[in-house]
């Protein structure tokens, strides 16, 4: 099967992504820095990753439930990539205290299960291996997202992960002056949406029903932001994001656990 295109896998090739794109990008953009040896990326989308986390390890397996035909064409530059097609948890094929780290970006959310996630995450780590995983920070979201299971405060995503590991380092994904001003934009352009939503349906009805119409919603957002706001949805750059200690103002929760 090959890679949904949802407004959830955001792509480099969509400038109405930059914003949250950029975003994404720092993410892979620090890990690399952290990173060494065998790594496992739970989660590829695109693969807009592995040119960064690639070049920093021995063995770099990168896994996800669809195929992209991008990672196919990265594999011929990036010989120490091997990509899985794996539904998780459970991370199927893969044997315990395998990996040095393992990294997985704006997943969890999506995983019903992830208590198991966690634990199997732990299970194929070697002993002192990290997992560094982001989510989007709940304190921050502007609606209910209904292609997420769930989202996470900063005691919420500390508590999982001290479940199976013994250490957490909590870090957030703040942005500049620029990103603010984008997100409050953002933020007034989706509720001059939702103020319709007089039942308050986008939290009494089931996931599924509303996924598809969030997912065009979310699409004509962008794009009309990107229209009224051209120079600033389009200049947005990896660099106008940072990374600092984690608090309930950071748009994402960045945090390295130990095992």
């Amino acid at each position: 099967m090959k890679i949904l295109q949802t407004a959830e896998r955001v792509s480099e090739q969509h400038i109405s992504d930059n914003y949250v794109y950029q975003r994404s990008l720092l993410a892979y953009f620090e890990a690399a820095k952290l990173i060494s040896g065998n790594v496992l990326e739970i989660g590829t989308g695109s693969g807009y990753g592995i040119k960064l986390i690639s070049p920093k390890t021995t063995k770099f397996l990168t896994i996800d439930k669809f195929e992209s035909l991008n990672i196919t064409r990265l594999q011929e530059t990036y010989k120490n990539v091997e990509f899985k097609k794996i539904n998780v948890p459970p991370l199927s094929e893969i044997p315990g205290n395998a990996f040095d780290y393992i990294i997985t970006f704006q997943v969890i959310e999506h995983i019903k299960e992830d208590k198991s996630f966690v634990a199997e995450a732990h299970r194929v780590l070697k002993s002192g291996g990290f997992l560094i995983i982001s989510t989007p920070n709940k304190k921050m979201s502007l609606t209910r997202n209904p292609w997420h299971v769930r989202e996470y405060t900063t005691s919420e995503l500390e508590k999982l992960l001290l479940s199976k590991f013994n250490s957490v380092e909590k870090y957030g994904v703040f942005g500049n002056e620029k990103v603010m001003d984008y997100y409050k934009k953002n933020k007034k352009s989706v509720e001059k949406i939702t103020r319709f939503d007089l039942l308050n349906l986008q939290y009494r009805l089931p996931r599924w029903v509303l996924q598809i119409p969030y997912d065009i919603l979310n699409r004509i957002n962008r794009k009309m932001l990107l229209r009224s706001n051209t120079s600033l949805a389009s200049g947005i750059t990896m660099d106008d994001y940072y990374l600092a200690k984690a608090t309930e103002e950071c748009l994402d929760l960045f945090y390295i656990a130990q095992k």
